[in-house]
């Protein structure tokens, strides 16, 4: 695959703008017209990746330069965008907004330039005209290595609006490659943590991805957006695709004879996994079997390690609770010593309960719903040796929930969280890691060949 495929970053002044109705429905609206779409999502996001996934058939996948640093960036999306023919990366936030306190570090700016993208700005104009001008020259101009090469203009109310601001964007030199009326409204329902998961309404999803493809073809010049694509050049730095397979790592023959099963908690219970995780689990060795807790009363068979990742167990705690057959086979599992690693949903399922409901009891703590968001990226160490990760090993994660357990830690914690208020977060017992931070293990790829490891010893 060249270095040179065309893309685009889809990018605004700030959050609520319309950016993912944009993305996906672009994404979906190249698909229709017969070309193999790349999709991407700036940031720690599972959850817009799973309509990006719907719009183009292919694996949404994240660009995060806080999580897998700036160096990974460009051959993380060449690895994505290998066989396609045009690449989609949609942005967060507003489009200079980065980890707090690191400047642009992980800003969709940030991204953008280091994949020498063309940026497209997407404007809420709904409440304003000439006004339209200042904004998106600011944002144009506030970076000269950022390169805006169009806007879309969104929630425009009349043919009367759409007039007067294109008069006034003339002024700032800005073309504009789509207007979107305000009446065309999108259902994608939302609650205490964003968009509600494709998993958990996939019908309703399929209608809502057609409905974003059907705005941008009527509203967009598809035609202009892909020229701008292609005139993207080559990834800067001379990046090649990222692999899973370690470049010192070869398995021998009694490896590959010897697979151990490695069982993956799916479901729209949990939602959140980047797709890098199962392709590294693979690539060092493992067989990957992905399950539901929700209705599977076993565990695969043969499993030798479990992996539970985020997503929503808050609200299937009833399910969960009620699958007791499945809840006790985890529990045997871990009391085994089988390498188990949990992040978020995952750490929740393995407490004693979950708002007053029997979970499965790996863990001597309790979780419940709070009030209170805990949101933002994490520098951690590990604090100890664990199936995940030696102690000393560094790696940055995000927490995203609102939830709680008591207690937040056990007598072997899963991570030292630096930073202004120093603290240790998780537990490792026995096989067990678990934890609230999310990772991405492509920025350490030791520790999916070591859970792997643990998952044939163990």
């Amino acid at each position: 695959m060249s270095a040179s495929v065309p893309r685009l970053v889809i990018a605004a002044p700030s959050s609520g703008s319309g950016k993912t109705t944009v993305a996906t429905g672009l994404m979906a609206a190249f698909a229709a017209r017969g070309l193999a779409v790349s999709p991407h999502k700036v940031g720690p996001d599972y959850i817009d990746p799973g309509y990006h996934a719907l719009a183009t058939g292919r694996a949404g996948r994240n660009l995060d330069a806080y999580l897998c640093g700036p160096e990974l960036v460009g051959p993380l999306f060449l690895h994505g965008a290998q066989g396609c023919d045009i690449a989609v990366v949609e942005g967060v936030m507003g489009l200079y907004d980065g980890a707090a306190g690191e400047g642009e570090l992980a800003s969709t700016a940030h991204v953008a330039k280091l994949l020498r993208a063309p940026v497209v700005l997407v404007v809420d104009a709904s409440s304003q005209s000439r006004s339209v001008a200042a904004l998106v020259h600011g944002f144009a101009s506030w970076d000269p290595e950022v390169r805006v090469g169009g806007v879309i203009l969104n929630k425009v109310a009349s043919d009367r609006h759409e007039e007067l601001l294109r008069e006034a964007l003339e002024q700032a030199g800005v073309p504009v490659l789509g207007v979107l009326r305000r009446a065309a409204q999108v259902s994608t329902p939302s609650r205490h943590l964003g968009l509600v998961p494709v998993a958990e309404r996939r019908a309703a999803a399929v209608e809502a991805v057609a409905a974003m493809a059907a705005q941008v073809l009527d509203g967009c010049d598809l035609e202009a957006l892909e020229a701008l694509a292609r005139a993207a050049g080559a990834v800067p730095g001379g990046s090649a695709p990222w692999t899973p397979a370690s470049p010192t790592h070869h398995p021998t023959r009694s490896d590959k004879t010897r697979a151990p099963v490695v069982a993956v908690a799916g479901g729209p219970a949990f939602t959140f996994s980047y797709a890098e995780h199962t392709e590294l689990l693979a690539a060092a060795g493992a067989e990957v079997v992905v399950f539901d807790p929700l209705r599977d009363e076993e565990l695969p068979d043969g499993t030798a390690g479990l992996v539970i990742g985020g997503g929503f167990p808050e609200v299937y705690v009833s399910e969960l609770s009620a699958n007791e057959p499945l809840r006790k086979a985890v529990a045997a599992l871990a009391e085994s010593g089988a390498p188990v690693a949990a992040e978020c949903a995952g750490l929740l399922y393995l407490c004693r309960e979950l708002d007053g409901l029997p979970m499965c009891g790996v863990l001597d703590a309790r979780a419940r719903m709070t009030e209170q968001l805990t949101l933002g990226y994490r520098d951690a160490v590990a604090v100890g040796d664990s199936v995940l990760a030696a102690a000393g090993t560094r790696m940055r994660g995000h927490e995203f929930h609102r939830t709680a357990v008591e207690p937040g830690s056990g007598a072997e914690p899963a991570w030292g969280v630096r930073g202004p208020r120093p603290r240790v977060e998780g537990f490792v017992q026995r096989g067990v890691h678990a934890s609230y931070l999310h990772t991405h293990w492509a920025s350490e790829p030791g520790v999916a060949r070591r859970f792997v490891e643990r998952c044939r010893t163990s």
